[in-house]
């Protein structure tokens, strides 16, 4: 059967099950979006920026495990997309990014809306196709999904010049597995690695566990949950790895790092055996790597890219392999071995009188008031009304870590965030994309005031195809992670920091047809809030005036190390 390439293009995305494609018509891609009309396997979703479509297509991947699509046309429409990309480049999400592209014979003149989007884009990407040959385009899409989805995840660009989509060839449905001789990610762990790992943590008298991300990405959480009940030691999830084991479990101490807990932090530094699982040591998570290594203790790291293991701390035990796959092995030779080697109990019992001395300082503690609106309080709210069962997107800066530190996420993908770019803006789009991927489902968007007006357009898609996301804005009329900053560090210069021209939130929200509050009485939180959640066929926007001074709490500063905490203003 003959085809053009729009045509083509349409059928490899029904090939691969895609559902929704996040997107925004241009020039050259006209082609695809004809094709896209005269079909019905999946659906578009007109977004108002192409940023946006990003971000949505990033948040409906990890929300659902799925291969987000996004398609945006050449020149601005690939600019505007390339912080998107980036986001999900940072955080290792599977993505397929079609863009359109001046036609073949025009690449290199300087064309109406031309820009270089392979080079643009290299750095940012798990990899990039640009397509010269029709008889190509069904072999390079199914490439990007196999690409995108294996080994360690992450984004893939197709560049489409618009000749490539009106030109024809035959079409042929796929058959059999992709194999390329170039590309071939371990999956197993090596046996040897794994067996001297198991006899490390049997061996252990303060064994740690700190995860990630990675847990996430590979479905690992039951694995997970099974191995450190075994264990029975302290566990730790990093900000990309919230949920994947429960908050409200005894074992679990919280996140680690520049804003995660004292128990947490003081538990990574003092253990002899830290089994790292999935994370990849970054600098929010670990500090200072001098004061890190300052401590001597044996660290296993599994990890499904043997690049990002040794790169910034040195580990005893490397284990490449898929977090899952290598987790099931852990627990088979775990119960074989400690038939014969018993863990040693009484040593572990110490460790956690340890531990538990250490959670004594309890320094999530906050001072609510009766005359502000404290946002950790919001966010404690906001867990008990939605009986921890939403998915919560957040924006990036103070509010981001209250909901990290406040929610208790007891589920893998319920947490969508941008870790690793930390990314202002994709709150609203994350939560798009979250409810197309689940749609009968809770979505809470926890934001800030500045933050939001990054992408505050996608209020119109919202209403276009009925997404009712509750928008719950922590509003302190400041950038308030850069004031943090500035009050501790700059002798509280707060320059450019104070937001001075903010809109009527409620007006603006209503005239995009959606419904508008505002609270700033810490007596009207709890019953707008529960309005808010009872209105299941609306877009609902919070407008909550917040404790402009309130910092987030504890903090490690930059170049210090992990026990190098400030616990509260009274250590400043």
């Amino acid at each position: 059967m003959e085809l053009n390439g729009a045509d083509i293009l349409v059928r490899c995305l029904a090939d691969e099950g895609v559902e929704h494609v996040f997107g925004y018509p241009g020039g050259a891609v006209l082609y695809i979006y004809d094709a896209i009309y005269k079909q019905d396997k999946f659906q578009h979703i007109l977004v108002r920026h192409e940023q946006a479509a990003v971000h949505a297509a990033d948040a409906y991947s990890r929300s659902s495990n799925k291969v987000g699509v996004c398609l945006v046309t050449s020149g601005p429409g690939a600019t505007n997309a390339v912080t998107g990309i980036a986001t999900a480049y940072m955080d290792s999400i599977p993505m397929v990014i079609i863009s359109g592209q001046v036609p073949t014979h025009a690449i290199g003149e300087d064309a109406f809306q031309e820009c270089d989007t392979i080079g643009i884009t290299r750095p940012c990407v798990k990899h990039n196709f640009l397509v010269r040959d029709v008889k190509d385009l069904a072999e390079t899409m199914r490439r990007a999904f196999y690409i995108a989805r294996t080994g360690r995840p992450g984004p893939v660009l197709v560049d489409i010049p618009k000749d490539i989509t009106v030109a024809h060839c035959k079409y042929t449905a796929p058959k059999g597995d992709i194999t390329m001789r170039s590309y071939a990610p371990v999956v197993k762990g090596h046996q040897g690695q794994i067996k001297k790992a198991v006899q490390m943590l049997l061996q252990a008298e303060r064994p740690m566990i700190y995860t990630g991300g990675g847990v996430i990405l590979s479905d690992a959480s039951a694995e997970l949950q099974t191995f450190v009940k075994m264990l029975g030691a302290p566990i730790t999830n990093t900000l990309m790895g919230l949920g994947a084991y429960p908050a409200s479990d005894a074992q679990f101490l919280g996140m680690p790092g520049m804003h995660g807990t004292y128990e947490a932090n003081m538990a990574m530094q003092h253990c002899d055996v830290l089994l790292a699982v999935g994370a990849r040591f970054d600098d929010r998570v670990i500090g200072n790597p001098k004061h890190f290594a300052s401590n001597p203790r044996k660290i296993i790291h599994i990890d499904i890219d043997p690049s990002s293991i040794s790169k910034r701390v040195k580990v005893d035990v490397p284990i490449v392999g898929n977090v899952k796959d290598v987790l099931d092995e852990f627990i088979a030779q775990y119960t074989a071995m400690s038939a014969e080697t018993k863990p040693n109990t009484p040593a572990l019992a110490k460790w956690w009188d340890q531990v538990n001395i250490w959670r004594g300082k309890q320094c999530m503690q906050f001072a609510n008031s009766n005359e502000v609106i404290k946002p950790q309080w919001v966010v404690q709210k906001v867990c008990e009304i939605t009986e921890g069962e939403a998915f919560i997107t957040s924006d990036v800066g103070q509010h981001q870590m209250w909901a990290a530190q406040y929610y208790g996420f007891n589920k893998p993908r319920r947490w969508i965030n941008s870790g690793g770019l930390g990314t202002m803006g994709v709150g609203l789009p994350y939560a798009m994309g979250v409810q197309m991927a689940n749609p009968d489902s809770i979505v809470a968007c926890i934001t800030g005031e500045g933050s939001i007006q990054m992408n505050i357009q996608e209020l119109s898609t919202c209403k276009q195809y009925g997404m009712t996301p509750k928008v719950i804005c922590l509003n302190n009329r400041y950038l308030g992670m850069v004031r943090q900053w500035q009050q501790i560090d700059y002798s509280s210069r707060y320059s450019a920091s104070y937001m001075d021209a903010l809109p009527d939130f409620v007006k603006l929200v209503e005239a995009y047809g959606h419904v508008g509050m505002r609270i700033d009485k810490p007596a009207d939180v709890e019953g707008a809030l529960k309005e808010a959640f009872k209105l299941k066929d609306r877009l609902v926007f919070m407008d909550i005036i917040t404790d402009q001074s309130e910092n987030v709490w504890p903090m490690v500063k930059a170049g210090k190390g992990l026990t190098e905490m400030l616990l509260g203003s009274e250590d400043l």
